[in-house]
């Protein structure tokens, strides 16, 4: 025993600890050298057994006033403790769900991971099970996006397969309990000091072997179909989102329920708007006359074409709103804005009678620069300085 430390000092805890101190300790610990975070890592392995067998011992009231009273010497020699094998920690799922919030009836965070427990609790698989859910990417426009759609969408389903009516069987009747898992479906294996529990290899779940697998699904009871749905899509609904159409999954095994048809969203990009939540963005050209002398100019939105007046000597950059005419608020009928950021056009080709009308209006100039110019050469000399 003098090789073992003492049980308060591994989980750092004093002796009045009480049972809440220890399963925080413990609980710290555990995960700070549980083998799954430590992969072939021996030390942690190690202490991961050390904290798990002093929070075996000091939490039963029993063994921790033995302990208190004799020390490791109160478990040597078969005394009920771990190391005699009566009592102690066989299973290490049960600490778990105990320190976990699951306790002895279930729900703790190993029958979370691993849909049920370790302790050698088995879920038939002989009912009814819900079919699987389906996934689909729907494209639309930005314009369906903003206003709302309906479109229809064909797709593949699992279905009991016709032939058999779903059995698997092609008499309908041959079908025996799978020997691997005794009937149950699930199979406990071995992982080092964890036990994990998975669907059976044999039967893949089902509990049973089918002896005349039919033809058509080769015994799996399952065929496929070409369906067809029409889909709902709301107004202002975003890239990424998901709507579900319920049923329209993959049929269940042994009458269970269908599973559900997940559509998500994927809005193409548009060729003029950006979109930024429910406000819109986009460049608007700009004659070089029209931003100098002022004007109304038609710029495009999701509904109608509005007008935006443009005051006179408007600079390259200048951004316009338009209030409420953005996108529509999922849900709601307010719509976000529009913002329509100014993009001055500067001609790519002039004709000789526009190139000398332009190079007699720069030298009408003169010296004159605009407030813009100005405020750049000011900033320009200080930097120079």
């Amino acid at each position: 025993m003098a090789d073992k430390r003492d049980y308060y000092e591994v989980l750092g805890v004093s002796r009045d600890a009480t049972p809440d101190d220890l399963k925080k300790a413990y609980r710290k610990l555990a995960v700070k050298f549980h083998p799954d975070k430590n992969p072939g890592d021996k030390t942690a392995e190690d202490k991961f057994k050390e904290v798990s067998e002093a929070y075996d011992i000091l939490n039963d009231a029993d063994k921790r006033a033995a302990y208190d009273r004799y020390g490791h010497a109160a478990f040597a020699g078969g005394m009920g403790g771990p190391a005699g094998g009566g009592g102690g920690f066989h299973n290490p799922f049960d600490i778990f769900n105990e320190v976990f919030g699951g306790g002895g009836g279930g729900g703790g965070i190993f029958e979370t991971f691993f849909g049920g427990g370790g302790g050698g609790r088995s879920r038939r698989a002989d009912g009814p099970q819900r079919g699987a859910d389906l996934r689909y990417g729907l494209e639309i426009s930005l314009e369906e996006a903003a206003h709302g759609a309906q479109r229809e969408i064909d797709y593949e389903r699992q279905v009991g397969c016709k032939t058999c009516r779903g059995s698997g069987s092609s008499s309908g009747s041959g079908k025996k309990s799978c020997r691997t898992c005794g009937g149950v479906g699930q199979v406990i294996m071995s992982r080092g000091i964890f036990q994990v529990q998975q669907a059976c290899p044999d039967c893949h779940g089902a509990g049973e072997t089918v002896t005349d697998p039919c033809r058509d699904c080769r015994g799996t009871g399952m065929g496929k179909e070409s369906a067809r749905v029409r889909i709902n899509i709301p107004a202002g609904i975003e890239d990424g989102s998901r709507l579900r159409s319920s049923g329209n999954g993959n049929a269940g095994l042994k009458n269970g329920p269908s599973g559900d048809l997940y559509v998500v969203i994927q809005v193409k990009q548009h060729e003029i708007f950006e979109r930024e939540g429910d406000d819109l963005h986009c460049q608007m050209p700009l004659s070089f006359t029209s931003a100098a002398l002022g004007g109304e100019i038609i710029v495009p939105t999701m509904g109608a074409k509005a007008t935006v007046k443009v005051p006179a000597g408007t600079q390259n950059g200048t951004t316009f709103r338009l209030r409420g005419k953005g996108m529509k608020t999922l849900g709601s009928d307010h719509h976000g804005d529009l913002y329509v950021h100014v993009q001055i056009a500067v001609p790519t080709k002039l004709s000789a009678e526009q190139r000398t009308k332009l190079e007699d209006y720069a030298k009408s100039l003169g010296e004159t620069t605009s407030p813009m110019e100005e405020s750049f050469f000011e900033k320009a000399k200080k930097f120079f300085r």
